[in-house]
């Protein structure tokens, strides 16, 4: 079977048998924030997908739900809806709570970071108090911290000389850490940076693998690195150029498509010397990928328009039929496909979930580079978020990805009918029993799970709404404290992930950080040569998205053969 794998950390059994689902714990203290009723703007739908899965948890689902008191909806067209939030929108008073969630956020980051420079993957919450670090790290959690120290400094929370200091500390372990042919695999020990030889959870030996957009993050963060630091550019460099990501690369054979589909390997496992999977879907957090190797020189330009915006008929099954046209860029047919949500037409990521569509753009500002393609479906994407939680489901919250679960474990979050995949991300935990003491529930989706940094990733798009959701789950559940937010809440009756994790807080403090100060984390990664490749590559693209009107629809199939319609949507 030839998979798509678009999440960035998947298990083995995940890997083997297709695509599967993971599933961490409760409580934490309330922190009141102010917030005043809002009233919000909407329009659309989305699903969710499994970031930064954590090996051995147990599986399982989730979605979200109860009304937000005093939150008055306006379910109002957002067709018409700005490309950008737009630097500047935010009022002083939601600024103000913005900076105050990158204190406390930023805060986290003392507890999770170790003597060696590295953080641990996350912390739980127990009834004595925050436990001490997970004893595992990957190369996208020390991303998240070095991106974090930069967001830091930019936001003033530190000066320049801890930022260095930091940073140089960071990078002095990475350059004694032993690498595979140039990156780093995926299961490490934060203390010391050597990879495990068993398994932290469960003791059994450790497969070691190269993730492909795992190392791309931190390629990502080292880029930042050198492009902000001189002192430090050298040193950033030398880790850089070790990473050549023509290594994951399987090019395209016109004999046999479905075997070399021009496409990206998902990893590679270092005991058995074999790649695995292939990242199809453009859609997803591993578009990162690609634009890094174009940008660098290590990947032809015509992989970007491999990726599919919709699976092919025949590939597998899939959320919907898409409807679309094929172009032709680069000499290469794209069928420019879309779903259909709630009559208006979206480009689907993998599982529907906030961090697939939206980590790429706290580091590239891809709607502004492609306005007729990513500048059409980012704004349509969050707002189908916003009316999944508030108006299709009726939680009175919204924002879902994977996360840390209310009930235990590591999960998938999103909206069903944003996602390729046929059985689908949700944004409810399927399943979970309500206890006799807690209040009943209130909406017929029982146990919706929202995730806060979901609504970081929207600030771009929708920053009023996305402080007002914050603002009201801090409000309403036990979820914000002197570290910020935790991972998830159950909203249907108010229990917490009692965790944090380090990616997640790394995606608030990039997302605070663009909001606050001028789309710093976006300059300091995208602007020069990534802009002078990547930008007029991207921006030729037409997608299918849009406002409902009338198409002329051609579903290509596997054997090139194509189905023909036209419909008005």
């Amino acid at each position: 079977m030839w998979k798509i794998i678009s999440s960035k950390k998947m298990s083995d059994a995940w890997l083997e048998t297709g695509w599967g689902l993971l599933a961490v714990e409760a409580p934490a203290n309330p922190v009141q924030v102010s917030m005043r009723d809002e009233k919000l703007t909407l329009g659309i739908q989305t699903s969710a997908l499994n970031p930064h899965h954590k090996p051995g948890l147990a599986p399982s689902l989730v979605v979200l739900g109860v009304l937000l008191s005093g939150l008055q909806v306006g379910l109002e067209s957002t067709h018409a809806a700005s490309t950008t939030a737009g630097a500047g929108v935010l009022s002083a008073d939601e600024r103000s709570t913005l900076l105050q969630y990158a204190k406390d956020t930023w805060r986290s980051f003392d507890r999770l970071v170790l003597p060696s420079g590295l953080p641990a993957d996350g912390l739980r919450r127990d009834s004595e108090g925050w436990t001490t670090p997970w004893m595992q790290t990957s190369p996208t959690d020390i991303a998240a911290y070095l991106w974090s120290v930069q967001a830091a400094e930019r936001l003033h929370l530190i000066g320049a000389s801890e930022a260095r200091s930091r940073l140089d500390r960071t990078l002095t372990t990475l350059a004694g850490m032993d690498r595979t042919h140039g990156f780093f695999v995926n299961e490490l020990d934060p203390r010391t940076g050597v990879a495990f030889k068993i398994s932290p959870f469960d003791s059994s030996p450790a497969r070691l693998r190269l993730s492909a957009v795992d190392n791309a993050w931190l390629a990502v963060a080292l880029t930042m690195v050198a492009n902000a630091n001189p002192s430090l550019r050298k040193r950033s460099q030398n880790l850089l150029e070790a990473m050549d990501f023509r290594y994951f690369y399987d090019a395209y054979d016109a004999a046999d498509p479905v075997a070399h589909p021009g496409q990206l390997h998902v990893g590679y496992r270092t005991d058995d010397h074999a790649f695995y999977g292939h990242y199809g879907m453009l859609n997803t957090e591993a578009r990162i990928v690609s634009y890094l190797g174009i940008a660098r020189g290590q990947l032809p330009p015509e992989h970007y328009y491999r990726m599919f915006r919709t699976l092919p008929e025949g590939l597998g099954s899939q959320g919907q039929l898409p409807r679309g046209e094929t172009r032709k860029y680069n000499g290469i047919s794209v069928f420019e496909g879309s779903y259909n949500y709630r009559g208006v037409r979206i480009v689907p990521s993998w599982g529907g979930s906030m961090f697939e569509a939206m980590m790429v753009t706290l580091f590239v500002p891809e709607d502004l580079w492609a306005p007729r393609s990513w500048g059409i479906n980012h704004p349509l994407y969050v707002r189908a978020q916003i009316e999944h939680g508030l108006k299709e489901v009726g939680y009175g919250y919204w924002g879902f990805s994977p996360a840390a679960s209310p009930h235990g474990g590591y999960q998938v979050y999103g909206v069903k009918a944003l996602g390729t995949y046929g059985q689908g991300y949700f944004s409810h935990e399927i399943g979970a029993p309500v206890p006799p003491h807690l209040p009943p529930r209130s909406s017929s989706f029982a146990h919706g799970v929202v995730t806060p940094h979901a609504s970081f990733l929207a600030l771009r798009y929708a920053p009023h709404e996305a402080v007002a959701n914050l603002r009201a789950l801090a409000r309403a559940f036990p979820i914000y404290g002197p570290l910020g937010f935790q991972d998830s809440v159950d909203v249907s009756v108010g229990v917490v992930a009692g965790s944090i994790l380090t990616l997640d807080q790394g995606m608030i403090m990039a997302a605070i950080a663009n909001a606050l100060a001028d789309d710093a984390m976006q300059h300091i990664f995208s602007d020069g040569r990534m802009e002078q490749v990547v930008r007029p590559l991207i921006a030729k693209e037409d997608f299918s998205a849009g406002p409902p009107g009338h198409i002329v629809w051609i579903q290509p199939t596997l054997n090139g053969s194509e189905k023909h319609g036209m419909e008005n949507k």
